[in-house]
């Protein structure tokens, strides 16, 4: 891991199109402001860490799992679209 010290209102570069800018210092707390292209996301780790786990389990969905997703929000199926005997 590497190491650096800044002081408010210093930023470093990762790579040549995201930047880390320190924006404020508060006792034990470093408010960070990150400049990164729209199409590299940008997530605290506990969040990043909650999207990877629901992502996981969504892949572990069975063909069942699926079978009453029309029904939501008071949406039935239509006529004629279940089961066939």
């Amino acid at each position: 891991m590497l190491v650096l010290s800044r002081q408010r209102d210093e930023s470093i570069m990762i790579g040549d199109s995201i930047v880390v800018t320190i924006v404020d210092i508060r006792g034990d707390k470093v408010r960070l402001g990150i400049n990164a292209p729209s199409e590299i996301p940008v997530h605290r780790q506990e969040v990043y860490e909650a999207i990877q786990r629901e992502n996981l389990r969504a892949s572990q969905l069975q063909p069942g799992d699926t079978q009453n997703i029309g029904t939501f929000a008071g949406r039935g199926p239509r006529p004629g679209s279940g089961p066939r005997p």
